[in-house]
């Protein structure tokens, strides 16, 4: 008797995947229309750099190509878009590359701690090979990688203290991404992570569920988590990127020229970002300061010792990992 309903609703999802599915990357009248999901704020540097994207991809093609963005979780988080990525129900989105980590384990090297030597290293390996190697890596799990996005470094930012050495780290319950090298590194300084999806962190810090997280300027500032969190460490332990992602089951349906208006549109706007960002950094922890957060600058160096701990254990668990490691490092 319930088995008809049951069926009925069953059917009402599917038809809505397959409409879904459709529109992902429609082209009605001869208009290419893609769609490009994202979980940021409309304040956020990024967010920019993608309408810019949206715009240069309009000019080039006369119009007969058009992104429409969708910020703020509007198409869901950050997970739940790579995976419509992955069965082409959505064109594009913006990810973490430690949230790619699942997808493309190879990724996972640039969450490492202190990879980087300076924003110089880091540039310079991602615009050489080791970081178009990345960029392609994902191919086969269904989603390709069009350019990178500076997410700046990450830092504590904390309810009731400063972090001014890894033990301060002891005995909280940090947010991390779905990371398991965050996951990792937050253990290594003796805390304990707990991921969280970012559109719920805000209510995760008012109640205590978390002690505090990790993060970049602009996105502590946007997020508005400075309300909850007074203290913000810059110990710079990671810089992760950004990186552009496209569903390759979509960019197979694109012509020749549809893919070149958007791999070069993607990489004006990787170029058009890393300015915004710049300036971004330096408007947001002018504001931060004068919000009243207290902001510090620790000495690295205890945090790079106890980093190495994740640099050991790769030595056996995943000797691939770890000279993919030092390539970089060497680089």
């Amino acid at each position: 008797m319930n088995s008809k309903p049951k069926l009925n609703f069953i059917t009402f999802i599917s038809l809505s995947i397959l409409l879904l599915c459709a529109s992902a990357c429609s082209k009605p009248g001869g208009v290419r229309i893609l769609k490009l999901g994202h979980g940021l704020d409309t304040s956020h540097p990024v967010h920019a750099a993608m309408i810019y994207m949206a715009e240069r991809v309009q000019e080039k093609s006369d119009g007969e190509m058009i992104i429409q963005v969708y910020p703020n979780q509007q198409l869901g988080s950050e997970r739940e878009l790579v995976e419509l990525l992955q069965i082409g129900s959505l064109a594009m989105t913006k990810v973490s590359t430690a949230a790619m980590e699942g997808f493309a384990p190879e990724i996972k090297v640039l969450g490492q701690p202190y990879l980087f030597r300076d924003d110089e290293h880091r540039d310079r390996v991602l615009k050489g090979p080791i970081g178009k190697d990345l960029l392609d890596a994902g191919e086969k799990y269904w989603l390709k990688g069009l350019c990178y996005y500076d997410a700046g470094k990450r830092s504590f930012y904390t309810k009731s203290k400063p972090v001014e050495k890894p033990e301060d780290i002891q005995g909280l319950k940090i947010r991390v991404m779905e990371s398991p090298t965050a996951v990792r590194l937050i253990q290594s300084f003796g805390g304990s992570p707990t991921p969280v999806s970012f559109g719920e962190l805000y209510t995760a810090l008012q109640q205590g569920i978390v002690d505090g997280a990790e993060n970049n300027p602009p996105s502590l500032l946007t997020s508005r988590h400075y309300e909850v969190c007074k203290f913000y460490s810059l110990n710079e332990h990671t810089a992760v990127p950004d990186m552009m992602i496209v569903s390759t089951k979509v960019w197979e349906r694109l012509s020749d020229q549809e893919r070149q208006w958007l791999q070069e549109a993607a990489d004006e706007s990787a170029v058009h970002q890393y300015q915004l960002w710049e300036e971004s950094v330096e408007e947001s922890m002018r504001i931060l300061q004068e919000a009243g957060v207290q902001v510090s600058y620790p000495d690295k160096t205890p945090f790079e010792k106890e980093a190495e701990k994740v640099y050991e254990a790769l030595k056996t668990s995943d000797p691939v990992m770890y000279a993919l490691i030092q390539e970089i490092k060497n680089y």
